[in-house]
């Protein structure tokens, strides 16, 4: 079943219930991929749609984190249930194991030596990793490896 499929299966399984969480993040997500394909004039693949709801899902973790530090636990509940029906939509999220793994793999690839190949590396890395880790996670592992 195609991720624009499983968004429709979703809506209306949230329409039924009456999950209005569910049925606002949906909604979301159906709302900004419609607006991505008419930024760019042409209906997204599915890896494109993995793209969209990963900048969803890391939109929440910023929010979860900012309203977690002005002590707002009423929107961080919120908030993290809403991330967590976004993750659902997502691949399966890769362990800190997989991804240090893949990161090392990369960095011979590239024969990178230092900090200084950061970009490089990332560039490399990131397609692997779209969608199945965070990339502020994935930051912190290049640059643990490369330093």
């Amino acid at each position: 079943m195609s991720l624009r499929d499983r968004l429709d299966e979703e809506l209306k399984r949230a329409m039924k219930a009456r999950d209005e969480i569910a049925l606002s993040a949906v909604r979301l997500i159906r709302s900004s991929v419609k607006n991505r394909e008419i930024e760019v004039r042409h209906e997204l693949d599915e890896q494109e749609i993995v793209e969209v709801i990963s900048s969803l899902a890391k939109q929440r973790r910023e929010s979860i984190r900012l309203f977690g530090e002005a002590g707002r636990t009423d929107l961080v509940e919120k908030e993290e249930k809403e991330l967590a029906l976004l993750l659902g939509f997502l691949p399966q999220q890769l362990t800190r194991e997989e991804l240090e793994a893949l990161v090392a793999r990369v960095i011979a690839e590239n024969g990178a030596q230092g900090l200084r190949d950061m970009g490089k590396v990332m560039k490399s890395l990131m397609p692997h990793v779209t969608g199945r880790a965070d990339g502020s996670l994935v930051s912190a592992i290049v640059k643990e490896r490369l330093g």
